[in-house]
């Protein structure tokens, strides 16, 4: 890992968590890879150590194209490694309100909506006798983008088998990430798999808007995201001052925007019965793509 990383300098580094870094490396086949090396502080090992036992055994059961690809892993006394496919464009916030100088126009948005939601829905499905999945931290920085803006979910740590047949698992614990929490989920503990709609409709408003999910320099009412523009998402016309202004005009239709915006208000519904389920939206944005490709003319 060491020589795959140059020795883990700041150079590769590619990103922090949680749980540690990760860094840009190449393997001795010439394969370029990505490298979660775990930081487990001593009060958060156990922690830590659980998350990373997760990753592993999730991650070795799912095949889909819309998954980061689980490569290897390495636990060698204390040290915890795990080595991913390589996405080249990094992770979705980043090109919404971060560091990347161009904006991603809006069939492209459409495109990285679609490839996520095709993720979660595999992860929510029950067919070929799978038991279905709740990722439980879902946003912005876990929607990672290959130079075709082809989306991948990454990071299964919070990740949640469902129990056999059932649709509800009680926590003790609510774990996930502020400004994507479930509001039903943090009430009650109930984890379902609506859960991970609810967060998907908070990264659909990031996605319209190019705002962050939370953003601390804002005042104290307009910070979360849901909160400030939930009311108008079903209103046309004060639905445009929310748009995101660094995309161009000419790349969506306002049909289009007022389609998406209404999906991404049903997910974020207050109680998880009224959200859509994950294979419903894709389906939506499926048509919405569509909708937006013949409203500007460019035809299939």
């Amino acid at each position: 890992m060491k020589e795959a990383t140059s020795s883990f300098s700041d150079e590769n580094l590619l990103g922090k968590g949680g749980f540690g870094r990760v860094y840009k490396g190449t393997l001795r086949s010439g394969e370029v890879v990505a490298i979660k090396k775990m930081e487990l502080p001593p009060l958060k090992e156990a922690e830590g150590e659980r998350e990373f036992r997760v990753e592993v055994d999730i991650l070795s059961r799912l095949d889909h194209p819309n998954l980061v690809s689980l490569i290897g892993y390495c636990a060698d006394g204390k040290h915890r490694f795990l080595v991913y496919e390589y996405m080249q464009k990094g992770n979705l916030q980043d090109h919404l309100n971060g560091i990347s100088e161009k904006k991603i126009d809006w069939p492209s948005r459409l495109k990285v909506a679609i490839g996520a939601a095709r993720g979660l829905a595999y992860l929510h499905s029950s067919s070929d006798g799978r038991i279905p999945i709740v990722h439980r931290d879902f946003k912005s920085t876990n929607v990672l983008l290959n130079t075709n803006f082809e989306a991948k979910i990454s990071d299964f740590g919070l990740a949640k088998l469902m129990p056999e047949g059932q649709e509800t698992d009680v926590t003790a614990r609510v774990l996930g990430t502020f400004g994507y929490f479930d509001p039903e989920y943090t009430s009650t503990g109930k984890l379902t798999l609506k859960t991970d709609v609810y967060a998907f409709g908070v990264v659909l408003l990031e996605l319209l808007t190019g705002r962050r999910a939370v953003d601390l320099n804002q005042g104290p009412n307009d910070r979360n995201l849901v909160l400030q523009v939930r009311h108008i998402l079903n209103d046309r016309k004060k639905l445009r001052k929310v748009i995101d202004p660094e995309m161009a005009r000419s790349s969506y239709t306002i049909e289009c925007i007022a389609m998406f915006a209404n999906l991404a208000s049903r997910c974020v519904r207050v109680e998880s019965r009224h959200r859509p389920s994950m294979s419903e939206c894709l389906k939506e944005l499926r048509l919405i793509f569509c909708t937006n490709a013949k409203g500007l003319g460019h035809g299939f």
